[in-house]
């Protein structure tokens, strides 16, 4: 029998509602575990505020590659063991005759002093090789003085294993005389002035007296020396001390600027690296680092040399050390635990 007209059944509506609220559910899960998820990579700064950090767009902290560092030592200067030539100006015969007697030493020591130490200047102002920078009338040499000075410098069996060159510095009566307003040490009166030996000294801080000494230098380091040594480095000690024109910018100062003028000449000549510099000084100015006419030029030079005894020689090495220098002690006789030195006839 048919049913009433006008009357169906309906059941859409009903499973509609279900399906939203299935999907609600789903959205409201899913909504649930994002929260969950993005609480986990939530980061903070150092002010607070928070920022989100997906994994996959994270940095990674950059590397910092490994490196060998090696901080190299400051080479120390070689070892010197030398002895001093009394020839001047230097000859073949004066040359073999000093290098034959200190070979034929019975003496250990002495014959392993294989060093040799030349004067090139000395105190009288003259000057013992062909120079091209000294003052006319300073230049004194032998026939053979160059053939001599070569063979030197060629080592071996018949030269030095190492040379250095003496070169007397202010001490000059030629180089004064030469140029009084240029070079020369005044008195207060404006004259030249003379020592209690009548001697003539040259003025540190006058720039002729330091491109003199500087071109000496030079030119010796370029004749092949392994160390210039620079002696009577000070101003006058004996007679009317009170009488000397000092230089205005004070002794010290004038000292340590022609020091440094004689350095820089061997740097700008590119002989830095081949040539030590050093300077001999009373051993009483090593132990107190300074008096009224010199002071320790630890800074400038490599090494400093004093005439002393082997007995005295340790504490002249401990104080040169502690003013950052080294010390070699000149000895009239073979030391027996002394590693430097240099030896007088």
């Amino acid at each position: 029998m048919a049913g009433a007209k006008g009357y169906r059944s309906y059941r859409g509506r009903g499973t509609k509602r279900k399906i939203l609220l299935a999907l609600l559910l789903c959205l409201v899960i899913l909504a649930a575990v994002m929260v969950i998820l993005v609480q986990e990579h939530v980061v903070f700064d150092a002010n607070g505020t928070p920022r989100l950090e997906i994994p996959w767009q994270k940095e990674e902290p950059e590397q910092t590659p490994e490196l060998d560092l090696v901080i190299e030592e400051p080479e120390a200067p070689w070892q010197v063991r030398a002895y001093q030539v009394t020839t001047a100006p230097l000859t073949v015969e004066g040359w073999e005759q000093a290098r034959m007697k200190v070979l034929a030493s019975s003496d250990s020591s002495v014959a392993l002093a294989a060093d040799a130490a030349l004067t090139m200047k000395d105190g009288s102002g003259r000057v013992y090789y062909d120079s091209q920078a000294a003052v006319p009338g300073a230049v004194e040499t032998a026939e053979d003085t160059a053939e001599a000075l070569a063979m030197v410098m060629r080592g071996g069996t018949e030269g030095a294993a190492r040379a250095i060159a003496r070169l007397s510095c202010l001490l000059d009566p030629i180089a004064a005389k030469a140029d009084v307003e240029g070079m020369g040490l005044k008195n207060t009166g404006g004259y030249i002035f003379y020592d209690g030996n009548n001697e003539n000294w040259l003025d540190p801080s006058k720039e002729k007296t330091q491109e003199y000494l500087a071109s000496l230098a030079v030119e010796c380091a370029e004749l092949g020396f392994d160390e210039i040594l620079l002696t009577d480095f000070s101003f006058p000690t004996q007679g009317k001390l009170d009488k000397i024109a000092y230089p205005e910018i004070g002794k010290e100062a004038s000292l340590q600027a022609c020091l440094s003028a004689i350095r820089t000449a061997l740097d700008e000549a590119g002989l830095q690296e081949d040539v030590l510099l050093s300077v001999e000084l009373p051993a009483d100015v090593i132990l107190a680092g300074a008096d009224e006419t010199v002071s320790l030029p630890a800074d400038t030079v490599d090494r400093v040399y004093a005439v002393t005894t082997e007995d005295q020689a340790e504490a002249l090495s401990a104080a040169a050390e502690a003013a950052g220098t080294v010390f070699v002690p000149e000895l009239s006789e073979p030391p027996a635990k002394v590693q430097n030195y240099l030896l007088l006839p």
